[in-house]
């Protein structure tokens, strides 16, 4: 999709293609010649009407567009300005308000409507749009792969109980390595495409995607640091945030849940349809909720490494101030100059770069411990965005604090029990955690158009 830069990814599409060449056309070429006979008619039939349908599939959830969110969308109810309960951010990058279930792909470099994932397979976002061709193409190849399965192992029989005849009465050396590759590549991607679609089964009859699975997981890992802190933890620019126990709002009954993912048909067999209609595009932005929490109340649920910092106001001359103490007046004009290219930098809004990465929670935590009266001013990571390291006034060197720090990750980077984070799922974490600036749509709409 859009975005993405020249790498192995471009050779995901060729290889899953070439893939399904050489377990579904090769096999019936060498069925031809091997015991017990060639394939039957109706066999042949059979297996390629499944291998079309893979291929149809396929192609559909390579290449229907995910979904994006429509420029002038806004929450039903809701002004342009953002609500004091932050129910509905706007993306810095989008430059538009976020949609219930939405993320921003860093793959596709817009907000997709409830993404479940990227998939580097199909070079295409899993979303409300392209579940449901996705889910065909598993059960498809699950199905084919599961009957070319019952034909192999039909054969590698044969072979076996004969494995005391002379060898000139059996097949040829060729065609049995190419039995025996096509019984371990067949097998292995049976095994892994059916725990793929039972997974994937499994989170549509909860109505819950890839992701807000991490948030589940991220909210209950919240919830026990909470209990150890009687129920708070700390948020930015020193805000205490109270962690409840918030239900998942989206779960409204398995049949319901089934047919919302599946396109919203009521009609079963068009789920298993490869040709079946794309979810109505005017759908993916309001999803409906099983009511057991406050309909005020967002999802997923407060995270106070999620919060976005309140804007930093810009001191004036009416503001008291300290003055630092420089060694000459080289070093003092040096430091005037640097702050003044700091301001006009700040005021023409071209500092959105700068990345303050909360520190992991394990660190901060470890380091409160050992001194509770310290001034912490190395609890932020500051990074620009290549993703270096910037040093700011009363921070402490980068060397000094590299001794201790990844810099290249911060809280962002919480892996669930699984061992995934959020990047992992084509999420970009900086959006998701550091899209921290308070900024009124309008003027991040102009900062998009100026190329800012």
């Amino acid at each position: 999709m859009a975005g993405e830069s020249l790498d192995v990814g471009y050779l995901a599409i060729p290889a899953v293609s070439a893939l399904i060449i050489f377990l579904s056309y090769t096999s019936q070429f060498l069925f031809l010649f091997l015991e017990p006979s060639p394939l039957s008619p109706a066999e042949i039939f059979k297996f390629n009407a499944l291998v079309a349908c893979i291929w149809i599939c396929y192609y559909r959830a390579c290449t229907v567009d995910p979904g994006r969110v429509p420029n002038e969308w806004t929450p039903k109810g809701q002004n342009i300005s953002l609500d004091d309960n932050g129910d509905y951010r706007n993306d810095g990058k989008c430059a538009a308000f976020k949609p219930p279930r939405a993320h921003h792909c860093k793959i596709c470099q817009r907000c997709i409507p409830k993404m479940d994932h990227h998939c580097p397979w199909t070079r295409n976002c899993v979303s409300h749009f392209t579940l449901p061709h996705f889910v065909r193409f598993l059960v498809y190849a699950v199905a084919s792969m599961a009957y070319l399965e019952s034909f192999i192992f039909t054969r590698v029989g044969i072979i076996w109980a004969n494995r005391d005849m002379p060898s000139y009465l059996g097949p040829s050396i060729p065609a049995l390595c190419h039995l025996f590759i096509l019984l371990v590549v067949n097998s292995l991607t049976l095994f892994a495409l059916f725990v793929l679609l039972v997974r994937t089964l499994w989170s549509i009859g909860g109505n819950v995607t890839t992701i807000e699975s991490w948030e589940i997981e991220r909210h209950k890992t919240l919830l026990r640091r909470a209990r150890y802190f009687g129920g708070y933890l700390d948020g930015p620019d020193g805000i205490k945030v109270r962690i409840r126990k918030q239900e998942f709002p989206y779960d409204v009954g398995i049949w319901t849940n089934f047919r919302a993912g599946m396109g919203g048909s009521w009609n079963v067999l068009s789920w298993f349809w490869p040709f079946a209609r794309t979810p109505d595009r005017a759908s993916g932005l309001e999803f409906e909720v099983n009511e057991f929490e406050d309909l005020n109340l967002s999802w997923p649920p407060p995270d106070p490494d999620r919060i976005p910092r309140k804007s930093r106001p810009i001191l004036t001359s009416a503001d008291p101030f300290t003055i630092p103490h420089y060694d000459s007046a080289a070093d003092e004009m040096a430091a005037f100059r640097r702050r003044q290219e700091e301001d006009i930098a700040r005021r023409a809004g071209i500092n959105d770069g700068i990345v303050r990465r909360r520190r992991k929670f394990h660190e901060r935590y470890n380091k409160t411990n050992k001194s509770a009266q310290e001034n912490e001013s190395d609890e932020e990571i500051v990074q620009d965005s290549e993703g270096d390291e910037v040093e700011e006034e009363g921070q402490q060197s980068s060397s000094e604090v590299n001794d201790r720090v990844d810099f290249d990750e911060g809280e962002e980077a919480w892996r669930n029990a699984e061992g995934e984070r959020l990047d992992d799922f084509g999420v970009d974490e900086d959006v998701e955690f550091y899209d921290e600036e308070d900024v009124p749509l309008s003027i991040l709409k102009e900062r998009i158009k100026a190329g800012l």
